[in-house]
């Protein structure tokens, strides 16, 4: 089996499961159980675990208790964030502002704060063929953010076509008016430089298990300056983590979301060199299978608001899913893992102009730590086989 898609998830590190093993065979105590050696012990390892996760996001470790609420995953932290901000009491601005292209971890929950009479404005991106290809249109936020606006959310690289959003431009006009500004970094943590500090935003979600660390495991950064971020807890039962998400912590996961991000954040510069290689490989030998037509969905591959290990095409003439199934031993996807289920065409493709059925030819490639280049060119040979299996 050949795995290109990583942008779904990430095989774990095997020097992540040992750090894991060791806490789940010796250190198993409750976090919250500082009554006893044992459960003194635990806490200390997750709360020198959040620290190190701070620090790997250029964040105070000496705030990290306050602007880090480890969850189950991004999808949670977003829930948080969105609903958290939203629903809190002492909120009254009743308009969130998002983009066209988010994930529906993102969309689900502000269609829900429509339905309770919240005001949803999606910003447009630019489309294909424009340099800045999914990219939002400043000038257009600033008219369309203003002091009715609560929240803005905007992830930080999307999740199918790999384009940055200019973030620390955005902060500037969201805290203009006095809009929170919350990122959905979870494609772009450990894979690429971030340093939150320098990002401007208020809420930052992540998760584990796009960075080789566990699945079930994620966060969300909570801005303390120049002021503290409200958040109206979403799981109650305990009141854990200054009662904005109860419930006993992952240990085992935090710490091993710790170690992972470490790893990733120590190799990071020849990580994304390798990604791109890799990535302008498989392009490549794609583009030299004889008789077959690929067009480059998103940035152009040497654009700086691209992920390096993102490759997204449109094959001409045969469906993404038909593709997948006639080379079963090759991990690919034509879109979200969270929304692959549906038989809609992507959302993200169809919002950077490509048809409904552009949308349905195409496949998403994420190259990744584990991946070779004898798995690219292997990769690229089966491909040109089910190609030629099929009439057309």
């Amino acid at each position: 089996m050949i795995y290109l898609d990583n942008h779904s998830t990430t095989r774990v590190d095997p020097r992540v499961i040992a750090t894991m093993s060791s806490m789940m065979e010796i250190d198993y105590a409750n976090a919250g159980s500082t009554t006893h050696l044992a459960g003194r012990e635990v806490a200390l390892k997750v709360s020198q675990s959040i620290r190190s996760i701070a620090s790997c996001l250029n964040l105070d470790p000496d705030l990290a208790p306050d602007e880090l609420v480890m969850t189950s995953g991004a999808t949670e932290a977003n829930n948080l964030a969105i609903f958290g901000v939203c629903l809190h009491p002492r909120q009254k601005r009743r308009q969130v502002v998002s983009v066209v292209t988010e994930h529906r971890a993102v969309l689900d929950p502000i269609e829900r704060l429509e339905q309770q009479g919240f005001e949803v404005v999606l910003l447009p991106v630019w489309p294909q063929g424009h340099e800045l290809v999914g990219q939002i249109d400043l000038e257009r936020a600033s008219q369309l953010i203003t002091d009715k606006t609560a929240l803005v959310t905007v992830m930080h690289s999307n999740n199918e076509i790999g384009s940055f959003q200019p973030i620390q431009e955005l902060s500037a006009i969201c805290h203009r008016v006095g809009a929170i500004l919350h990122t959905d970094a979870t494609q772009t943590i450990g894979h690429e430089s971030l340093d939150v500090s320098e990002l401007g935003c208020d809420l930052m979600s992540f998760s584990a298990h796009k960075f080789y660390g566990p699945k079930g495991v994620g966060g969300l950064y909570v801005a303390t300056r120049p002021s503290s971020i409200r958040l109206q807890a979403q799981i109650l039962g305990g009141g854990q983590q200054l009662n904005r998400r109860s419930g006993t912590i992952d240990s085992v996961g935090v710490v091993g979301m710790a170690e992972a991000l470490r790893l990733a954040v120590k190799e990071l510069p020849e990580a994304t060199d390798r990604d791109r290689n890799l990535r302008g490989r498989l392009w490549k030998k794609l583009q030299a299978i004889e008789g077959e037509c690929f067009r480059l969905n998103g940035p152009a591959l040497i654009a700086r608001h691209r992920l390096a290990r993102n490759l997204n095409i449109e094959v001409e003439g045969i469906e993404g899913q038909t593709l997948m199934l006639l080379c079963e031993e090759l991990c690919m996807s034509s879109g979200s893992a969270c929304t692959s289920a549906e038989p809609l065409p992507s959302h993200v493709l169809q919002s950077i102009g490509l048809t409904a059925d552009q949308a349905r030819c195409s496949i998403r490639f994420g190259v990744g730590r584990f991946t070779t280049e004898l798995e690219i060119d292997q990769a690229t040979s089966m491909i040109a086989e089910s190609l030629r299996s099929v009439t057309r």
